[in-house]
């Protein structure tokens, strides 16, 4: 069985930049060692992107906070991240969940079993939405989320998020 790891938007805006926390800081070290865990060519890295109209959008409409644009340095992956995931997959979205990845994913598992773990940001709205699209996708394969790995929006928000997965078969550690 082949074991993926999806690292999901660690980057610079919602670590420390305009959706930044003392939660997202405080992961970064814990998923630059779960990378180390992982064959590089097995991580799929994803990047929430945004483009300069994004406060016309329905997210930015229901978001209102700037954050992620293409190419800015909020966009960019934490250092330890990128340097870390060098050689990955990156799948830039331009919303909470990657249909592109699921697609991807299950692709791979048509060809080898797979066993899928999430961690990254923030777990009450990207990571989950992943690993729900990716539990939908494939409703056979082993999905898990390692909750050291993640930060929600608030703690609340992610004991929440991690529940509803709990209830969804996804596999929380």
């Amino acid at each position: 069985m082949k074991k993926i790891l999806v690292v999901v938007d660690m980057q610079n805006d919602f670590i420390n930049g305009s959706l930044g926390s003392d939660e997202a800081q405080n992961v970064v070290d814990a998923v630059s060692e779960k990378i180390k865990e992982y064959d590089v060519k097995n991580i799929y890295v994803t990047r929430d992107t945004h483009t300069e109209d994004y406060l016309n959008t329905n997210e930015g409409r229901h978001l209102p906070v700037i954050h992620c644009i293409k190419n800015s340095k909020g966009w960019q992956l934490n250092e330890k991240i990128e340097t870390a995931t060098e050689g990955a997959v990156v799948i830039d979205k331009t919303t909470f969940a990657s249909v592109e990845l699921a697609h991807l994913l299950k692709a791979e598992n048509n060809k080898e079993a797979l066993e899928i773990e999430l961690v990254g940001l923030c777990t009450d709205i990207c990571v989950i939405s992943n690993a729900l699209l990716l539990k939908a996708f494939m409703p056979e394969v082993s999905i898990k989320v390692d909750s050291s790995c993640c930060a929600g929006v608030t703690p609340d928000s992610h004991r929440m998020a991690l529940e509803t997965m709990k209830m969804c078969q996804i596999d929380v550690i």
